[in-house]
């Protein structure tokens, strides 16, 4: 019996890093699918004659409907089977991804890429659930970190091979090509991808689902957690300025082709991006043993560190100087995007964390990476697109702020617990 037992745990334990590993493929063309019209705006703007403020808007477009969209999509994910969630909305946003490929204007453009943010909205707070129940505090960062990994691939495939495909056979077919794949992945996961019980992570019993209105409540009077909300908004920012503009940066200012432009802008930050993740995941494990706030002050480092070189990608006119301000920027953005959701749920109890979840993006892409693309267009015409990107700089330094007031807020809750427990024994 003992052997039996030691048998199902160590599978259990394998297990949890498959279903990482499972997520990991969705996540990848969750952001392929995403990035790849960056890397054709230039088609775009050549055969419907776009100026850069609709170029911006397409980039809203998604951000505002994702934004919107998320936390309601956090409530339902709170509500319903998360492998439902997860495999239902890959399927929509890759059939809407390949309708993208019909578009024959501005507003059919505009339209696919509002509507590929309602299906996109529903996979982050269901599967950063998901996790959480076959992760716990030891191994939490560390799995999302893993997972994080796969936004990055993902990302530099959009931007490269969106780029390659679309100079080749036209913009149509990178449309066409992302949502098939993303489709057929979706088919092949549904048999091996199982629902955990929630709480079962940290071998808790979970009350019955709150509403929406509860769970809002929940998250905005736990201490830090306003804090967070705000910090991703202003991270979120800076993200999706140097996502949306970069390709179309290289391919003005250095001339290269929309498979270079897109390749650089990518690959750079991304594979970067991947080893901070996974050293932002470890790290963080290990000061959260000692300090609450301890993943807090990891995210930190990261926007602190990655300020300057958001300055330098702007501002110089040296592509190796651009290239390792990316690079460098890239491990930065790693340390904090391992532990934005990881973060979170050391706050909020599991009942509530996909809408949780779905809050962050809500404020993250509703605001940060909504008005992101739209304010650098509009500030492009007044310093150029170089110099606006250098102002995201200062958002960055305001995300830092705000996560060393989120880090000392849990603390201070934690040792005030802490007094008042020592007192009453």
């Amino acid at each position: 019996m003992a052997d039996s037992e030691l048998s199902r745990g160590a599978r259990a334990a394998r297990y949890r890093w498959h279903v990482v590993a499972m997520l990991w493929g969705i996540a990848f063309f969750n952001y392929a699918d995403r990035q790849a019209i960056f890397s054709v705006f230039p088609l775009l703007q050549k055969s419907m004659s776009l100026s850069n403020v609709q170029l911006g808007l397409l980039g809203s477009a998604f951000a505002w409907v994702y934004g919107l969209g998320a936390l309601f999509a956090g409530n339902i994910v709170d509500r319903v089977r998360r492998k439902t969630a997860i495999l239902g909305g890959l399927y929509a946003w890759s059939a809407i991804c390949m309708a993208t490929a019909a578009a024959t204007g501005f507003r059919g453009l505009f339209t696919m890429r509002a509507l590929e943010g309602i299906g996109e909205a529903f996979y982050f707070p269901a599967s950063m659930s998901l996790v959480s129940d076959y992760h716990g505090p030891a191994t939490r960062s560390r799995a999302i970190g893993a997972h994080q990994t796969s936004v990055y691939i993902g990302t530099i495939a959009g931007g490269f091979f969106a780029g390659l495909i679309g100079q080749q056979y036209g913009w149509r077919w990178s449309f066409i090509v992302f949502g098939g794949a993303g489709i057929l992945l979706g088919l092949v996961l549904s048999r091996w991808l199982h629902e955990p019980a929630r709480g079962q992570a940290e071998n808790i019993s979970v009350p019955s689902r709150l509403s929406l209105g509860e769970t809002v409540r929940v998250i905005v009077t736990r201490p830090g957690a306003l804090l967070l909300l705000a910090a991703f908004f202003c991270a979120n920012f800076v993200a999706v300025v140097l996502l949306t503009w970069m390709p179309k940066f290289l391919f003005d200012r250095y001339h290269m082709s929309l498979a270079m432009s897109g390749l650089t802008a990518t690959i750079y930050v991304q594979l970067a991006s991947m080893v901070g993740a996974v050293c932002g995941g470890y790290l963080a494990d290990r000061w959260s043993l000692t300090r609450r706030g301890g993943r807090m002050r990891v995210q930190m480092l990261g926007v602190l560190g990655g300020a300057p070189c958001v300055v330098l990608c702007g501002m110089t006119q040296s592509l190796a100087w651009l290239i390792a301000a990316l690079t460098i920027w890239g491990f930065f953005k790693g340390l904090y995007d391992a532990n934005i959701f990881a973060s979170v749920f050391d706050v909020i109890s599991p009942e509530a964390r996909g809408s949780a979840a779905g809050l962050m993006n809500t404020v993250g892409w509703l605001g940060g990476g909504g008005s992101a693309p739209i304010v650098i267009a509009w500030l492009s015409s007044i310093y150029g697109l170089g110099g606006a990107i250098a102002t995201a700089a200062a958002v960055y330094v305001a995300a830092g702020i705000l996560l060393f007031s989120a880090a000392r807020a849990v603390e201070r809750k934690d040792r005030s617990f802490h007094r008042s427990q020592a007192v009453t024994s």
